[in-house]
């Protein structure tokens, strides 16, 4: 290893550090996988975001979401442009982030796409509700936003959705699921 071109003279003998892949097409650019290999050490806490438009429901599993401003209250959550709810959130202008307790693994992984389990068939099998917007609502989520969106960005292969939180509700002592190194994790139990 070139330590002297990452700028390190002296390291521990203990450290590991694994370099990660680089484009060959692209230099100085790292490929996908490296990336997402990069990314699954950080811990995120696990959402359902879901919308309906027409009476149709749709919804996908999540990690990249976040809080962006408490005034007014707002989120932002990345959602891929192939998946079914993307187009619904844009036509809808609602969606709910419902962040899951560690009870709820089942859920992300039937919301993920791992199953044959598509749009209103993800949805069976839980309680949901309705909030301000309409959104569904998991009941007994960890906490659950309803989102009124208000701005969306094109990037890449997403769309970051913004949504002023105009309702929510929590169920305070329950657990969060987290996803983390590729697995999901319960912190109580861990």
């Amino acid at each position: 290893m070139d330590w002297a071109r990452l700028g390190h003279k002296k390291v521990r003998e203990d450290w590991r550090l694994t370099l990660m892949d680089r484009d060959a097409a692209k230099p100085g650019e790292m490929t996908p996988a490296s990336y997402r290999a990069l990314m699954r050490h950080q811990a995120g806490a696990v959402a359902v975001v879901a919308t309906i438009c027409d009476g149709q429901r749709a919804g996908l599993t999540a990690t990249a979401y976040s809080s962006l401003s408490d005034s007014p209250p707002t989120i932002l959550v990345c959602v891929q442009r192939r998946v079914g709810a993307h187009d619904l959130i844009s036509r809808s202008g609602i969606f709910s982030v419902n962040i899951l307790s560690a009870d709820q693994q089942a859920v992300a992984e039937g919301f993920a796409g791992g199953s044959s389990a598509r749009g209103e068939q993800r949805f069976e099998g839980q309680l949901w509700a309705r909030l301000e917007t309409g959104a569904p609502i998991l009941h007994n989520a960890l906490a659950a936003l309803d989102c009124k969106l208000v701005e969306s960005h094109g990037f890449s292969t997403h769309t970051i959705f913004i949504g002023r939180v105009v309702d929510g509700v929590t169920r305070p002592e329950a657990e969060p699921l987290l996803y983390f190194r590729g697995d999901y994790w319960n912190i109580g139990e861990r």
